[in-house]
């Protein structure tokens, strides 16, 4: 009978969903101590566009029609 042998990867990714971003620190550096690791990266924030967040405001209905500037202020801040 012949002897099989396994072949693991060089190496690996681990991808961990966090809820509480204040912990983000803390937790990259707990990760970072763990024997074998290499790097610890996060993912870099995309940036939107002003167009963007304004279709986002008119999706969600942040969108004020006003007769004038204090019209508009009275809408605002109530």
């Amino acid at each position: 009978m012949e002897a099989r042998t396994m072949t693991y990867p060089q190496e690996g990714m681990l991808l961990v969903k966090v809820s509480d971003m204040s912990m983000m620190k803390d937790i990259r550096k707990a990760i970072s101590m763990v024997k074998g690791v290499e790097t610890v990266t996060l993912p870099r924030r995309k940036r939107i566009s002003a167009y963007e967040r304004s279709l986002r405001d008119l999706e969600e209905g942040r969108v004020y029609e006003a007769k004038d500037v204090d019209d508009l202020f009275k809408q605002c801040l109530g």
